[in-house]
């Protein structure tokens, strides 16, 4: 796959694509000409007529001059093309990051397939690797486009917006995490119990005595600060969608079916938030005296809907971008209501500056996406779930293949060796031995804890941004 993204990366993009090949149309802000035709205002002369580089040269300020807000202007727009794009800000690394989720979503399917046929006992699942790079790719540019609102003396609401939200995460993440987990099923409970009995024996097979290698409130309570930091991250891009969703449903106020699709996907991540509420979910479909589904049935269709989900939303992108870009039309038309005067440059780059961000947008939209997608990926896998229910494992038990512990177990023997020498097999099997130990410490009931709560968790900041973002712009926006 390396090899793949460094063949064929600079040729086929499908982070590009998306942008450039899916009818997306930016608009032209008017020229100088333009705007003086319009308004009535006569050319100046040139009046370094002897010296005439003052006026060719770089350095010298544009030619402004003023109009009215309320100038009757139309905008010309164009389809975006791959040379429009290259030079935007924070291009390269949205492509990057789309390009590389795509190679590693190969790589994680590729692998699925292959173990349906062929399990790995004890073998390294690398596609766990690759996703997790790109959980790390995603987190890097969230964190990157929040550090910009810490910058410049203009963006102290940014700053604070970011800052009480986080806060106000880390309150509600502290609330989730003493909830029952007959009540909210995270896991989090049994990870704790399974990894503080498997640490302490490993310590203790070193040699070193201990009860547990940490208390159960110095981890939730970091946990809850990670839970804070994500919130804070969340933010702005789903203040961001909720803005091109409103956009959106007044654009297709007369087409019902887009208007049912876009609500659907909207309430989506909340629909699965109840998939981990015991209750009503597990509880109702599997804890009947006649069960509608069996508790591995279960566990897939909650693995499925939640990738179902964001291919969803991954598909809607184009339609939510558009509604983007016509930001800088109600710009205009906003204006148009308004008394006064305007510069022509001003105008110029209020128009401009909408294109000029699309890649920012683009990331906002796109990595809380890219974390809810992998997390699940990582959790289905580590947590050695399945995807189809009870057919994956009746076909491996037709096969003579049984995953439980022991199968997965690895067969290591240790050589006797002599009084005077220590051979080096010996020593290469020691450390082979304490290194399956250590990776002992780290069971299914752990990753199941650990990446079920983070799936969890990204899809409830999901839906709680992106709603507070709708009740703002339905009950405070001017727009």
């Amino acid at each position: 796959m390396i090899s793949v993204i460094q063949k064929l990366g600079p040729h086929y993009s499908f982070a590009r694509w998306l942008l450039c090949s899916t009818g997306l149309v930016r608009y032209l802000y008017p020229t100088d000409s333009e705007l003086r035709e319009l308004a009535n205002i006569p050319k100046e002369k040139n009046k370094n007529r002897k010296n005439p580089k003052v006026q060719t040269n770089g350095n010298t300020k544009a030619d402004t001059f003023h109009i009215p807000r309320s100038l009757d202007i139309k905008l010309d727009c164009i389809k975006i093309t791959n040379m429009d794009v290259i030079h935007l800000r924070y291009y390269t690394e949205y492509q990057w990051l789309v390009d590389f989720s795509v190679y590693a979503s190969i790589i994680y399917w590729v692998t699925e397939i292959y173990q349906v046929w062929f399990p790995l006992k004890n073998e390294i699942n690398l596609s766990m690797i690759w996703c997790m790079l790109v959980i790390l790719f995603a987190v890097k540019l969230l964190f990157t486009l929040t550090v910009q609102y810490f910058k410049g003396e203009e963006s102290i609401g940014e700053r604070s917006t970011c800052i009480v939200m986080g806060f106000i995460y880390l309150l509600v993440s502290m609330m989730i995490l003493i909830v029952d987990e007959n009540t909210l099923e995270v896991g989090l409970e049994d990870a704790y119990d399974s990894f503080n009995k498997s640490a302490s024996s490993f310590l203790e097979q070193q040699g070193l005595a201990s009860s547990g290698p940490a208390s159960k409130i110095v981890l939730k309570f970091f946990i809850a600060v990670w839970c804070g930091i994500s919130g804070a991250l969340f933010t702005f891009p789903g203040l961001r969608l909720a803005k091109m969703h409103w956009e959106l449903l007044k654009y297709f106020q007369e087409n019902k079916v887009k208007q049912l699709l876009l609500n659907l996907s909207f309430s989506l991540p909340f629909i699965l938030l109840i998939f981990w509420i015991k209750p009503v979910s597990r509880d109702y479909f599997t804890g009947r005296e006649e069960p509608i589904m069996t508790e591995s049935t279960f566990e897939s269709i909650r693995l499925v809907v939640v990738v179902a989900t964001m291919i969803l939303k991954l598909i809607l992108m184009p339609w939510y971008l558009q509604a983007y870009l016509d930001m800088a039309y109600h710009r205009l038309e906003n204006q148009k209501k308004e008394a006064g005067r305007i510069t022509n440059t001003e105008l110029q780059q209020q128009i401009a500056a909408v294109f000029y961000y699309l890649c920012v947008v683009t990331l906002q939209y796109v990595a809380p996406l890219v974390l809810c997608y992998f997390f699940t990926l990582m959790y289905k896998t580590l947590g050695e779930y399945n995807w189809s229910g009870e057919l994956l494992n009746q076909h491996l038990v037709s096969n003579g293949t049984e995953l439980n512990s022991e199968t997965l177990k690895p067969n290591i023997e240790i050589f006797e060796s002599t009084e005077d020498t220590k051979s080096i097999s010996e020593s290469a099997a020691e450390f082979h031995l304490t290194l399956e130990s250590l990776k002992s410490v780290f069971t299914k009931t752990v990753y199941r804890g650990l990446f079920g709560f983070a799936s969890w968790w990204c899809l409830f900041l999901y839906f709680a941004t992106t709603s507070f973002g709708l009740v703002y712009q339905t009950y405070f926006s001017t727009s």
